[in-house]
Order: structure tokens, then sequence, then C-alpha cells
């Protein structure tokens, strides 16, 4: 039975993210034994642990057919895998920073400078936009550190919270790249592993759709439904059930979480009582 093979990191920050997306869209793996390759026991899928600077090489050449990845390694290493999905975790950026006392003002800082990077196509693409010409020292890791021991003016490296910046004195100056973990496929995907993608996107996205929206319960006088109806920004049409209580209804919809607080005024004003709000689990259209 052919499998679609996926790609996700053996360790580390997107580790996490991906394996619990995969539980969320009901697929069940077993990996007790830290195996590097398992096989899920209800999709025909094959997941595959490796190292994260190995995955976009592995994408490009078709041995693994998708992959969770961070956009930023996608950038960085240049590959043609194409991204289909946007998965909304693991968000950080790529930036330039500076030591604290630093006195900087804008990108010209960095001409004739060095910068110290894990990234530097991305940085060198960056600088090449602002006609700005700099000694790059590609370092694998501990980037922060090279400021304080007079390796570099400055660093090119992943920023999430900032904190490993600011415990390292140094501030963030310019955002290059804003990343989150992303699903990418390999360019040579063949028809029998698109069609199961296509299935495992259909799941993806109910899990993706459902995180961003409420189940919205709320009474309103009979004669107040139009007008509620008309304040909340649903799919369709809301649903309209009576209420013991004559002259009354409770109206059902979804909405999304972040328009809820812009429309809760509206609607109180509107009539609206009892209003609740309810996680959704999955979310098919």
């Amino acid at each position: 039975m052919s499998k679609l093979k996926i790609a996700i990191q053996k360790s580390g920050r997107l580790n996490e993210g991906s394996l619990k997306l995969l539980r969320q869209c009901g697929i069940n793996i077993d990996n007790g034994r830290d195996q590097l390759k398992v096989t899920a026991a209800n999709f025909p899928l094959e997941i595959l642990y490796l190292r994260n600077s190995d995955i976009p090489k592995y994408l490009e050449n078709g041995v693994i057919d998708i992959a969770v990845i961070g956009e930023n390694l996608l950038v960085e290493k240049q590959k043609t895998a194409k991204i289909v999905e946007r998965l909304g975790f693991s968000k950080c950026r790529v930036s330039l920073a500076v030591p604290k006392e630093t006195d900087y003002t804008d990108i010209s800082f960095f001409q004739g400078k060095r910068i110290a990077t894990s990234y530097p196509e991305t940085l060198q693409q960056y600088l090449k936009e602002h006609n700005i010409s700099a000694e790059i020292h590609q370092i694998a890791g501990s980037v922060e550190i090279a400021p304080n021991i007079g390796l570099a003016d400055g660093i090119c490296d992943i920023v999430s919270s900032g904190s490993t910046l600011f415990k390292n004195g140094l501030q963030e100056v310019e955002v290059i790249l804003n990343s989150e973990a992303v699903l990418a496929k390999s360019p040579g995907i063949q028809p029998v592993q698109q069609a199961l993608l296509n299935k495992l996107l259909f799941r993806i996205r109910a899990v993706q759709r459902a995180k961003n929206s409420k189940y919205i319960l709320l009474n309103v006088p009979n004669e107040k439904i139009q007008e509620v109806a008309n304040i909340l920004p649903v799919l369709k049409s809301p649903t309209i059930l009576p209420l013991a209580e004559e002259g009354w209804s409770s109206l059902h919809s979804v909405i999304e979480e972040t328009k809820f607080w812009e429309v809760i005024d509206e609607l109180k004003a509107a009539g609206a009582e009892g209003i609740l709000v309810i996680p959704i689990d999955k979310m098919v259209l």
C-alpha cells in the first residue's frame, strides 16, 4: 500500500508542534522506542524524524514527499519545495541585532561592518536589496556571543521572544523575515502521494479553522433576531431555536474569536443575553 512520507524535526521547537498537529488530525503515532521511522496506525503516513538542516535537501530530492519545516530554513536553503499550508505555530523572525549601547539609526549602519550569522544566504539577499556591503561571518551556533568577543559588529539570527538577545546585551534593529512552521511538498511528488496529501490537508485545514473560530450561543427576543443576525459575521446564517419562554429564541452560530470582541457590545445593545462562547474541535466546510 502506498504511503505518504512526511519528515518532521527529530528534536527541537518544531517537533512537538508537528506531532500535536498530526494527533489533532486523528493520526495515531507510536514512537515509544525512539524510532527514526514510524508508520501511522490509521492513516497511510510514514513519519521520518530527521535533522532539521537536512529536511530541505530531502524534500528537493524526493526522498520525502512532505515536511513540517520552518519557513526561514526553506528561504535560507533556497530549495524548490513548495509551501502548501502555513501552520501557525513556532512563529519567529530572522532579525539583525547590535549591542544595546550602539547608536543605531538605520540599515546603513551595517555598511562595511562585520555580521555573524547562521543564515548567510538570507542575510546576503537582504543586504543586496538595501545596497549594503558587509563582511558576513557564518557561524553554526551561539551567534549571540559574536559581538561580545569582538568577532562581529552585529548578528543576524532567529528571534522569538527576544530574551536571548536581552541576556547577551543585544537589541533587535531590523526584521528581515517573519517565519512560522509550514507544510512543504517535494517538487517531484507523485500523483498517488498528492492524493494522500490532499486528504491530509483536508484534516489540517479543519483543525486550523477550528483554532480560529468559536461556537457562539445567545438568547434573543424574537423581534431582535434579524438585528442580531446582521451583527454576527457568520459563515452562512445562524441556527435559531425557540426557547421555553415565549417570545425568545436561542441563536447559534460560528464566529472568529478575534471578531467576537469587536461585536460583543453591539450584540448586547441589540438585546442579546446569556452569551456563551465554546471552543470548536474540528470545523469542516
